[in-house]
């Protein structure tokens, strides 16, 4: 076994401990023996995430998918970092490529990879949803300092009519703010997730949908995660090979689009 195996699996004992500080130290001194190992990338990107040191993990990410454009983990970590550094769109990216990667892998971590792309979209839709809030109020505001502006021109230039005037600007300015509410409680009532879109497994929201032979669909990784310990039918119990699951790309372009107008329902 060569020296930098031998530190790397020092480093997997100290990590496994909880001792992330000195599993890095371990890792940074098998790269500098082995530059070109994405693992040694990988793992040190991992005690750095443990670490809090987002921009050191997307460093360590950016040079394994240098050496190994298709590392699962490196996209995985790297989307973890971004969006910890509130890069939505870049995280949400990465999250996506891990997915599609854990797929094609059918690797067991698609479970927790789901839930960062659901992760990405919500703080993504939350971010976009504070900013647009944010302009809506401006906006609010600017129209009412306006239309104040304007009727206090008016009433100065209406002399004997000025009480009379005072009151329809008042009903008018009412007659805005209650738009600008009715708006607003109208966007809160919208907050209902349609049954299509709820994976009847986990009853959480669906990103990846794969349907049965007898057509019912679920997400991707609750299902793989039920034929591991059972292989049948969640509906019928017939026997049910994951080799029969096909991708309801339909279903999947629904949720999507859903999803993107509605962040808030990743948290369902």
């Amino acid at each position: 076994m060569s020296k930098s195996q031998l530190l790397r699996e020092e480093g997997n004992r100290h990590f496994q401990k909880g001792e992330y500080s000195r599993a890095d130290a371990l890792y940074s001194q098998a790269l500098n023996l082995d530059p070109t190992n994405p693992t040694l990338y990988t793992n040190r990107a991992m005690a750095r995430l443990r670490l809090s040191q987002w921009d050191l993990v997307i460093s360590d990410c950016e040079s394994c998918l240098g050496l190994s454009p298709d590392n699962l983990k490196a996209h995985y970590y790297l989307s973890q970092a971004q969006l910890a550094l509130r890069a939505y769109s870049d995280a949400l990216e990465h999250a996506y490529k891990a997915h599609k990667l854990c797929v094609a892998a059918n690797d067991k971590s698609l479970g927790n990879i789901t839930a960062q792309v659901l992760k990405c979209k919500k703080e993504k839709w939350d971010y976009e949803e504070k900013r647009r809030r944010r302009e809506t109020a401006d906006l609010e505001e600017e129209v009412l300092m306006l239309l104040r502006k304007e009727k206090k021109e008016a009433v100065v230039l209406s002399g004997e009519e000025a009480e009379e005037l005072t009151r329809e600007w008042e009903e008018k300015l009412r007659r805005v703010r209650e738009v600008f509410e009715k708006a607003r409680e109208k966007e809160e009532r919208r907050r209902e997730v349609p049954d299509w879109a709820v994976d009847d497994i986990t009853f959480g929201f669906m990103v990846d949908p794969v349907i049965t032979k007898t057509g019912k669909s679920y997400e991707r990784a609750a299902i793989l995660e039920h034929l591991r310990r059972s292989q049948t039918d969640p509906l019928t119990r017939e026997p049910l090979q994951a080799s029969e699951l096909r991708p309801n790309l339909d279903l999947k372009q629904a949720c999507s689009d859903f999803l993107e107008e509605n962040g808030w329902a990743a948290d369902w």
